[in-house]
């Protein structure tokens, strides 16, 4: 295996225009290289020092050189640290490293030599640097950082000594707002995370930091012990119990809300907060009349995640004015994903003709909205007659075939999906200079050798804006290609699509292993397309993904999975060992994706939810009997589960953009998306489904 990497990394930096002694000399001590990552990964110290002196002039030094210097930051002399940054200046590990020592600053709270080196760091993009970076300004400044400190630290999910830090800091200048600190406990509660919450009691009081803990653990004794002693000080513990309780029993939270002295003691902007997280659990859970409880709720009172909750249950619900209001309660930079820009132009022109979200046909857009508006001006001018004006303004604000909201508002438009204007092809001077970029070399290098972890930090880094004010358009071209010439297929994709003026769709939506993809498909009767847009999403074709819970290959198939599978097509001679295989994980994972699909009708988007989070949980989401058939996209948009709510949507997508490319021929994800409603009567669900 030794020998396969070596003779990988000697072809990679032939292909790197490197001359041919430094080919060699590099290769020859690949083994020291990966020696030394392990030895970082173990944190030992004496064996790092002492194999750093044979990795001199290996491409890969100045990651041999970090691993050792950062293993022991702790006791290093600032002259040591200052000599690497000089040896090592401008390149992605000499800003890691600064990141690193202006951490370790901050935590001993040199806050005078962390704002000296601060201006240098090119990433800036560490939450906990720029948290002691305002600490420093308002200690050695005085400057009102309290802004910039509560929006840092609302937005961290830990519990953690830099953004904390920097907000007791300008609470006790008396520049952050008590309620600002208390809405970083309500998020710790009301997200499981006890420490968070607190952390941020105790800057307000140490005693009531005493009590979190019991209230976290039981909320309902702690408010029972509380009716005939509140005290305006502790309401918010109050709060804090009723958030917990609604997190955790949503129905027994709302009915302690209805009792008289919460409606009575407690305020609107308190209660609010309180009834968004039910409605948020209610909906997250896709309880029917979740929408209900967020109508005991003020929208300003309501923080993002709940109005998100709000718009997703009132899709739901078919009430595409609740849906409305939320969105347009939203802060201004979440009004702007394209998420919501989309669902409030439906929302804009479904008010306008009439409809109802559960009842709209997919097929229905702008055009039927705009006649449907003509024909009721003709018989009565009506209010609100510039709502169809704005829908297309926002809709064509995001219309492009880039993503799943994006796709959908095309089509909204009355346009198909087709692709963009092909990118004039790179120049050979292109080509070179991406060749000759030490940090792609770097980066491509570390990534043969098994070091893909380091590799994907360096290229983002050196494709990212922390060097030579950015990378243009074409110049991310240009490293996209060599990193696909190179089969370095997740670096292609992701740097492609960070072009803005120019694309490439090759690039962006590759076909590796076409001939096996499109065999295997069209003999058991399966969309090719629909197969790359899974394997896009689930492992970006790096043949050897594994995740973190164990699987697979191209396809990323759980091990149980694999084996169950590979009975049902007839693999009779399957090994645990051959699921990374190429030929054969495509085989059981095309194989897999068939009998998923056709358990759940045809459905791409069911069969989608299915593959990343299981068949029951995707049965559970369809509804039971009784439940309303809903567009797909409202229904994709309703799954509970993050990851597989995204997943569903980028498969989509992808497949769409995938059919163009393998088609030629416009296209539609509408089509694909058709409709969602519970398992119909007469048709057994497949429990046997893995």
């Amino acid at each position: 295996m030794q020998f396969q990497v070596i003779l990988t990394s000697v072809a990679l930096l032939a292909g790197l225009m490197l001359p041919q002694a430094a080919t060699a000399r590099n290769a020859d001590r690949d083994e020291v290289l990966t020696e030394m990552s392990q030895a970082y990964k173990k944190g030992d110290r004496k064996r790092l020092s002492a194999l750093l002196p044979q990795a001199r002039g290996h491409v890969l030094e100045p990651w041999a050189a970090y691993w050792e210097l950062t293993s022991r930051l702790d006791t290093a002399s600032t002259a040591e640290i200052q000599g690497f940054l000089s040896r090592y200046a401008g390149s992605y590990q000499e800003d890691r490293l600064r990141n690193d020592w202006l951490l370790q600053l901050g935590r001993r709270r040199d806050l005078d030599t962390l704002l000296t080196e601060l201006p240098k760091y090119r990433m800036n993009d560490d939450r906990a640097v720029r948290c002691y970076g305002l600490l420093a300004e308002a200690t050695l400044k005085g400057t009102d950082v309290s802004a910039q400190v509560a929006e840092l630290w609302l937005a961290t999910k830990e519990a953690d000594d830099a953004c904390a830090a920097a907000a007791e800091q300008q609470y006790q200048a008396g520049k952050l707002k008590a309620a600002v600190v208390w809405q970083r406990a309500r998020l710790g509660f009301e997200n499981d995370r006890v420490r968070v919450a607190t952390q941020a009691v105790d800057i307000l009081n140490p005693k009531w930091a005493e009590q979190v803990g019991a209230v976290y653990a039981s909320p309902v004794r702690f408010l029972d012990d509380k009716v005939t002693a509140l005290r305006v000080k502790t309401k918010e513990l109050v709060t804090l119990a009723l958030i917990r309780l609604a997190a955790t029993d949503a129905a027994a939270a709302a009915d302690e809300l209805n009792k008289i002295r919460w409606r009575t003691q407690l305020t609107t902007e308190e209660r609010s907060w309180v009834w968004g997280v039910v409605g948020k659990r209610a909906a997250s859970r896709l309880q029917d009349g979740a929408i209900n409880h967020f109508s005991h709720a003020q929208d300003q009172h309501l923080h993002g995640e709940h109005l998100v909750w709000k718009t997703r249950a009132a899709l739901r619900a078919g009430s595409w004015q609740e849906a409305l209001n939320a969105i347009n309660a939203m802060p201004e930079p979440m009004r702007q994903d394209s998420t919501w820009v989309y669902w409030r132009a439906r929302a804009l022109l479904a008010l306008g003709s009439g409809m109802s979200a559960g009842a709209s046909p997919p097929s229905k857009g702008l055009a039927a909205a705009q006649m449907l508006m003509s024909e009721a001006q003709a018989a009565s001018p009506a209010p609100g007659v510039g709502d169809v004006a704005l829908a297309r303004q926002l809709l064509e604000s995001i219309a492009s075939n880039k993503g799943f909201y994006e796709q959908l508002a095309l089509e909204e438009l009355g346009r198909p999906i087709t692709l963009p204007e092909q990118a004039a092809p790179l120049s050979a001077a292109e080509k070179e200079a991406a060749q000759l970029n030490p940090g792609l070399k770097r980066a491509l290098y570390a990534i043969h050798m098994g070091l893909r972890a380091e590799g994907v930090r360096e290229w983002n880094y050196t494709t990212n804006l922390h060097t030579r004010g950015g990378m243009s358009d074409r110049e991310l071209l240009a490293a996209a290609q060599l990193a696909c010439d190179q089969q370095v297929w997740d670096r292609c994709i992701n740097t492609s699509e960070r072009t803005k003026n120019v694309v490439d769709m090759a690039q962006r939506f590759p076909t590796p292993h076409r001939q096996e993809v499109l065999q295997r498909a069209s003999r058991i009767g399966l969309d090719p397309a629909y197969v790359y847009g899974l394997i896009r999403q689930e492992s970006r074709f790096i043949m050897d993904a594994q995740s973190h819970v164990g699987a697979a290959g191209l396809m990323q198939v759980m091990p149980a999975t694999a084996k169950w599978t590979a009975k049902k097509i007839g693999l009779s001679d399957f090994k645990p060992h051959q699921i990374t295989e190429r030929d054969t994980n495509i085989a059981i994972g095309t194989g897999y994706l068939k009998l998923v699909l056709d358990s759940f009708d045809g459905s791409m988007p069911l069969a989608a939810a299915a593959y990343n989070a299981g068949p029951s949980r995707s049965r559970n989401w369809r509804g039971q009997d009784g439940s309303p058939t809903i567009e797909a996209a409202i229904w994709a948009e309703n799954v509970p589960f993050n990851e597989t709510r995204d997943y569903v949507k980028k498969v989509l997508a992808n497949t769409t953009n995938y059919a163009a490319l393998l088609s030629g021929k416009p296209q539609s994800l509408k089509a694909r998306l058709g409709l969602v409603g519970p398992l119909r009567q007469g048709k057994a669900a497949d429990e046997d489904l893995p």
